[in-house]
């Protein structure tokens, strides 16, 4: 098995109308002609038409691609980060690489940058943790988000399978970067964070990445498709509580401890597990810790290991409305019908006066459940009742941050404080596989 370094297609901006980029040293179009400075792109009728500072029409068409200069590089004002989430926000952020403008349809186009892939790394692992943190774990982020984004890639290249069921009564949907068809990866979390050179902010990130340079995670000859999230809430997931029903052998459920625990079997397991809050590497609220891990905008999630949501039932009826285009009418229970290892629930039934529906897998349980999305379905649901014994709130608590199947960044940078290597942090996290440098 060999691989040499790709260039990779990340879209910045989907499904835009217009955009604006501020060019930062020589970009060349179609070749020859050189522009710096402000640049404007707009949607009419399927093609895109690009302006220079001066309002002068430079080209008109379906694709437009802008060559970068050596150490050129670009800056866009109003990126869409965290889209879906509590934490969504505009950032302005800066790029090296080249420039792909590529219609999406008569109304809209994408903004991609096209960046090799140890550069696009450097920014993923500064873009998802903070650069402060120990490097022991930007390494183990880096070998992972490498042998992810390879994996994902060889995918790409397999037919689409179906990434859905449903009918009257039962939707299961699951989503993965194959829907992507005119990029590779998005910028936002729905694939990995990337920020450009926006957030490298230390020498940790490029020295993680120097060191760690073309090593991969291998499985069976094949490179692992490394999945990683915030926090287990100390126990990893299996594969198809969130995606297709087929199980890597190196993503198994793993105790986020030194001491190993049983995976959860039974409704009774779930209520005692999400009700304790058992030691584990990311049971962890240290804040010198969480500071040197956790980008300033994930800190505003304090209570991740364990957490609680409430809602009225008023307050759920049309969350789930708005999020599910279901009119449930008056709720009057949700019942887990299915949890993987964790805890973590890929069935629900939500029952109501006018309709009863199963939801799957884990992601969109947490969409439909929440404004924004659950921290993750890992939870227990309890009621208060009024006086005429009709439901009054649901209450959800929960644990953990995000799919928990692979690496859990907050439990293995814990692990590198605590002076585990690199090495020793993949091992743990994605048993049976080995590294392997293939570039």
């Amino acid at each position: 098995m060999k691989a040499r370094e790709p260039k990779i297609k990340v879209a910045l901006l989907q499904d835009t109308q217009k955009a604006q980029i501020n060019l930062h040293g020589d970009y060349f179009l179609a070749g020859d002609t050189a522009l710096t400075g402000k640049i404007t792109a707009e949607i009419s009728e399927g093609h895109i038409r690009f302006k220079d500072e001066q309002g002068r029409t430079l080209g008109k068409k379906n694709e437009i691609f802008l060559a970068a200069a050596n150490q050129a590089s670009f800056t866009i004002p109003q990126v869409k980060i965290g889209i879906g989430f509590h934490w969504q926000q505009n950032q302005e952020q800066t790029f090296y690489g080249d420039i792909l403008l590529s219609s999406a349809g008569p109304k809209t186009f994408h903004l991609i940058n096209i960046v090799l892939l140890e550069d696009y790394l450097a920014s993923v692992i500064s873009s998802e943790m903070s650069a402060r943190a120990h490097p022991e774990f930007l390494k183990a982020q880096a070998v992972a988000a490498r042998s992810w984004l390879m994996a994902m890639l060889e995918k790409k290249r397999i037919p689409r399978k179906t990434r859905q069921a449903k009918n009257k009564n039962e939707i299961i949907v699951w989503q993965d970067v194959n829907d992507h068809k005119l990029f590779d990866v998005c910028a936002d979390d729905h694939c990995q964070r990337y920020q450009g050179i926006t957030k490298i902010i230390s020498p940790n990130a490029k020295k993680a990445i120097e060191e760690t340079r073309g090593l991969f995670l291998a499985s069976e000859g094949k490179i692992c498709d490394a999945r990683y999230y915030k926090c287990c809430g100390g126990q990893t997931e299996i594969f198809s509580t969130a995606w297709e029903d087929i199980s890597p052998p190196y993503l198994q459920s793993v105790t986020c401890a030194d001491a190993a625990r049983e995976p959860l079997s039974s409704e009774g397991d779930a209520q005692k597990w999400l009700a304790a809050k058992p030691p584990a590497f990311c049971n962890t609220q240290d804040i010198e810790i969480l500071k040197k891990i956790l980008p300033t905008f994930d800190r505003q999630t304090a209570d991740f290991y364990r957490w609680r949501v409430c809602y009225t039932r008023e307050e759920l009826e049309e969350i789930l409305k708005k999020k599910s285009g279901i009119d449930f009418g008056q709720l009057q229970s949700i019942e887990p019908l299915a949890r993987g290892t964790s805890g973590r629930i890929y069935k629900l039934k939500i029952v109501g006066a006018k309709k009863n529906v199963i939801v799957g897998k884990e992601l969109e349980i947490r969409r439909w459940l929440s404004p924004t999305h659950l921290l993750s379905s890992a939870f227990v649901v309890s009621i208060e009742k009024n006086h005429d014994a009709t439901i009054s709130k649901f209450i959800f608590h929960g644990g953990g941050w995000g799919h928990g199947v692979g690496l859990c960044q907050i439990g293995a940078a814990v692990m590198a404080e605590k002076g585990k290597s690199a090495a020793e942090i993949l091992a743990h996290y994605f048993p049976g596989a080995i590294l392997q440098k293939l570039y």
